[in-house]
């Protein structure tokens, strides 16, 4: 099989070394594209002198994170990285990093239908030292198969690159969508559980999501007007709702609005915005009534470093 890792990247010299590294540690991994969006750091500088030649970059001009991760995708695809259902790829941040043995990881999750294999993250701070206590949650079953319900109810994916996803059906669907510029990855995703099976590996912990003061979502300010655009635009997509009856879908409308306004709620409370954190979970409460009492443990579980 054919594996390819993309890592959009805009003002990232402290972190990109770390995570072109870590896809070049994945011994199935074939091709790794930087696509730099603009950096005005050194970033460029710090990728071109890499010497792995599984390397490539490209350089936009500051066009987007979803256009940077198009592009990557099809500098892939130009490369004959792209062979049915043989190839896959990983969309990589640059403030991240995979875990040594992580593709391998995913590609034994790998079935004959399957469109997207995922798995599971730990959080680290900017120098890299794990953070948090996810460990305690670590036995937890997450979604598997037909997802598209409970994706549509909330990201659990929550980050690209814990997933291998089969190129040919991304493609399929049109990739990312420029025109967002936040949730874009929730809005492909979706997109992408409404044409298969994503499938869930149990215990394989695969990325090391880095949390830092620079990070889009640790701004004190975020605000979920931000986000609501994705939300409209996944609620009003044929691919995905054809799916579902209208009642239904107002109910997992319902249940994204609270989830995406609780997940806020946990970020900024990460970010030390205490107050302003409990508003944003009492605006969740208010969204959907009947998940108070998972506001209220998911806001806990964040004081707790969960």
């Amino acid at each position: 099989m054919s594996v390819s890792v993309v890592i959009p990247v805009k003002n990232g010299a402290r972190f990109i070394t770390e995570a072109v590294e870590s896809a070049c540690v994945q011994a199935e991994v074939g091709l790794i594209v930087v696509v730099d969006d603009g950096s005005t750091d050194g970033t460029v500088e710090v990728v071109r002198a890499m010497s792995d030649p599984r390397i490539v970059l490209i350089e936009n001009t500051r066009q987007g994170v979803s256009a940077a991760r198009n592009s990557g995708l099809d500098e892939v695809v130009s490369r004959g990285c792209s062979h049915a259902a043989a190839s896959w790829v990983v969309f990589l941040d640059a403030d991240d990093r995979l875990h040594s043995g992580a593709v391998s990881e995913l590609l034994a999750g790998v079935d004959d239908d399957c469109v997207a294999v995922y798995g599971d993250y730990d959080r680290i701070d900017e120098n890299g030292a794990f953070i948090g206590r996810r460990r305690f949650i670590r036995g937890k079953r997450k979604p598997s198969g037909d997802v598209l319900g409970r994706l549509l109810a909330g990201n659990f994916l929550v980050n690209g690159g814990v997933m291998l996803i089969r190129i040919d059906i991304f493609r399929s669907i049109g990739g990312f969508d420029e025109t967002l510029r936040h949730c874009e990855d929730w809005h492909a995703f979706c997109r992408l559980a409404a044409t298969g099976r994503i499938v869930w590996r149990p215990n394989a912990h695969v990325l090391d999501y880095r949390v830092h003061r620079c990070g889009t979502m640790m701004d004190s300010s975020i605000d979920y007007r931000r986000y609501e655009t994705a939300l409209e635009r996944v609620f009003v997509d044929p691919l995905i709702c054809g799916r579902f009856d209208s009642r239904r879908l107002a109910r997992l409308r319902r249940r994204s609005e609270a989830h995406l306004r609780t997940y806020l709620a946990c970020q900024t409370f990460r970010s030390g915005a205490y107050l302003r954190a409990i508003r944003q979970a009492t605006r969740a409460i208010m969204a959907l009534p009947s998940h108070a009492p998972k506001v209220v443990l998911r806001l806990v579980g964040t004081a707790a470093g969960i």
